[in-house]
This record gives structure tokens, sequence and C-alpha cells, in this order.
């Protein structure tokens, strides 16, 4: 017993990064499998991961400013996703149904079991895909140290700029602004992952 400790602590300090790519290279195939082959158009320009109690931003200011001026068509859990489907695979095609995922990032989002799961899933597409799908939008700072268990994302947060909604509402029409770039990106693979939070501005 204490060898078997003593070789998973050494694969996981020395090998840690490894196992963690090995991960999501397994979800990514496990996932992808299944709609990579599913040649239809997306149905959606943007499927929206977000906490309940975030709704009322996400409702208030998020939904009126993309769908209502902006023209952009959103997936969101109380309103598309199919009544009596399994929430895991309303999920799953809900991601990959869209062409992009914003994720609406709070401590309460981060927290949540099925937001997790959504941001998860967001991620093994665009570790497989390797295609700019994934938009994180930040409504207060997060330390990094609470973003440990989202791999993906501390990897987002270390190579890209970041806004913050805080202080961008001295400045909404930017912070509206890159977003609407963010999403109007085709899925290039060659483009950078586009990382946005409400947090800081430039």
């Amino acid at each position: 017993m204490i060898f078997f400790v003593m070789i998973g602590s050494f694969a996981y300090h020395f090998m840690r990064w490894q196992l963690y790519c090995a991960y999501y290279l397994f979800w990514a195939w496990l996932f992808d499998s299944r709609y990579k082959n599913k040649l239809v158009p997306h149905q959606y320009d943007a499927f929206i991961s977000y906490n309940s109690t975030d709704e009322p931003w996400v409702i208030g200011e998020l939904v009126p400013k993309l769908e209502g001026e902006q023209g952009w068509r959103l997936c969101l859990h109380h309103r598309d996703f199919e009544p009596g489907k399994p929430i895991t695979d309303n999920i799953t095609d809900a991601i990959y149904g869209s062409r992009k995922t914003i994720c609406v990032i709070s401590r309460r989002y981060l927290e949540s079991e099925w937001c997790s799961r959504e941001v998860q899933i967001a991620s093994f597409r665009l570790f497989d895909e390797q295609r700019d799908v994934l938009i994180l939008v930040f409504l207060e700072d997060i330390p990094t140290y609470l973003l440990s268990p989202f791999h993906r994302m501390r990897k987002l947060l270390k190579k890209q700029t970041y806004l913050s909604w805080p202080r961008a509402a001295d400045h909404p029409e930017v912070f509206w602004e890159k977003l609407r770039k963010a999403l109007e990106t085709r899925n290039d693979p060659s483009e950078d992952n586009v990382l946005l939070s409400l947090t800081e501005t430039q």
C-alpha cells in the first residue's frame, strides 16, 4: 500500500501536467466523437453558461445587449433546454450546437457542480478542436488559486488580458464592443482564444 501511495505521489508531482493533458484528451475525444461527424449548421451563436445567482445580470444586461441590440442567437438554460432530456445531454448539445460558449464566471459559478460540468465540456471542445470557441466573462475578481480545479481556465488567464465589470461600468461601450468582436470571430484554429473579464479595463 505504501509503495502504491509513493508511486501515486511521484506520478502526480512530476507528471501532473501530462496527466491533465491525457485527461482532457480522453474527454475531448469522448465528447467530440459524438458530434464531429454532424455536418449541421450551428443552431446558436453562443451558449450562455452561468450560475442562477448571476441570472439578473445575464437577463438584465447580457441578453438585451447581445440578442436585442446586436442580434445574436443565444442558448439559455431556462428557455432553450429540451424538457425531459437528461441535463448532461442538454448541456453537451447546447455547447456543440453553438459557435461559441460564453461562461459568466463568479465565485458562485465556480462552486456549482453543473457550471463546472459546462465549463469542462466547453474546455474539452476547445482542447480538441483548437478553435476559438470559448469566451470567459468574469463578473468579479477571482483569485488564481480558486481556479486551480479549472486547468484550462488557469492557462487562459495566464495568457490573456481581461476586463473587469465594476470598472467597465465607466466604459460599458468598450466592453460590449470587445464582446461583439469576440463573437464575430470565426472558428479559425489560428486565432487566439478570447478571454474577457468584467473587472479591469485597459
